[in-house]
């Protein structure tokens, strides 16, 4: 069964028998007869098909989310049992939302890689709500993600305190000011993620706070888009401190300092199993380091 289950996952993704084929290092014909063998085992067709692709038909797309969660939950526990005797060894996939996976999640790797060769990491970089979809699905060993975020089927473990600040140009009329209110942000153009994003969620609980309704607001997929834009003039934008120091360092971005800032979120851990290999309680070892020393 599980041959058969990597098997139409390839044709799935790939949408085609030859490209399947390739992927999994079989004949084509080969590749037919094990989806033929599995769609009987499952008792319907899956895919339709036709001369130029494959694709998921109704029952294929419930067959293929579990498919994938299923080869995930057997990989895992494959190296769960290899632990139990190798070193920290092995492949671990991480998901991290863009602040930390962009900013902070290359040193804690490079660190660990350093003392723990032998350790194969996968990054994806998302979203805080894609990431814990991933973990849910156990597409990702664990996720880094930020803000206050609940989900009863997933273990959260908050770990770190970010620390946020609004940003301008140095040119900006507002980095001139020797005090900023409220209701001067108000009238600015406020540059922010979109709907999902733990800096997104994160920017709306600080208008929130002190009472703001942009006139204007723009949104912008990446956190380096959103420091360039800031750069040139375009607006104002609510930040992590590990997103802008270098830019601060080189003096192309300000700090505007205002009443009850700056705005404080959370870092957390998220995991869909209380079982963890040495792989990935090595990394978590080092996640925590680095905000020890900060």
């Amino acid at each position: 069964m599980d041959q058969l289950l990597e098997v139409f996952v390839a044709v799935a993704e790939k949408k085609n028998f030859s490209r399947a084929a390739e992927e999994l290092h079989m004949t084509q014909p080969a590749v037919s007869q094990h989806i033929q063998a599995f769609e009987r085992e499952i008792g319907t067709r899956l895919l339709d098909r036709t001369n130029k692709y494959v694709k998921l038909n109704k029952a294929g797309e419930i067959v293929y989310d579990h498919a994938v969660e299923i080869l995930g939950l057997y990989t895992k526990m494959q190296r769960l049992v290899d632990d139990l005797t190798n070193k920290t060894s092995g492949p671990l996939t991480i998901g991290a939302s863009y602040t930390f996976g962009e900013y902070i999640l290359p040193y804690v790797i490079a660190d660990m890689l350093e003392q723990y060769p032998l350790v194969t990491p996968s990054i994806s970089i998302g979203n805080t709500r894609d990431i814990a979809e991933s973990v849910l699905k156990h597409q990702l060993d664990v996720g880094i993600v930020e803000g206050d975020f609940r989900h009863h089927q997933l273990m959260i473990e908050p770990f770190a305190k970010d620390i946020m600040h609004i940003v301008t140009a140095p040119t900006h009329k507002l980095a001139k000011l020797k005090k900023v209110t409220p209701a001067d942000l108000a009238q600015e153009t406020w540059i922010v993620r979109e709907e999902g994003s733990g800096t997104r969620t994160a920017a709306d609980k600080m208008l929130d706070s002190l009472d703001i309704s942009p006139e204007k607001m723009m949104e912008f997929g990446s956190l380096q888009i959103i420091k360039e834009s800031v750069e040139a003039g375009l607006g104002v934008s609510l930040l992590s401190k590990w997103a802008i120091r270098k830019e601060l360092s080189m003096d192309t971005l300000k700090i505007i300092d205002v009443n009850g800032l700056p705005f404080t979120r959370t870092f957390s851990i998220v995991t869909s199993s209380p079982y963890r290999t040495k792989a990935l309680d090595t990394f978590l070892q080092f996640v925590r380091e680095v905000f020890e020393k900060s």
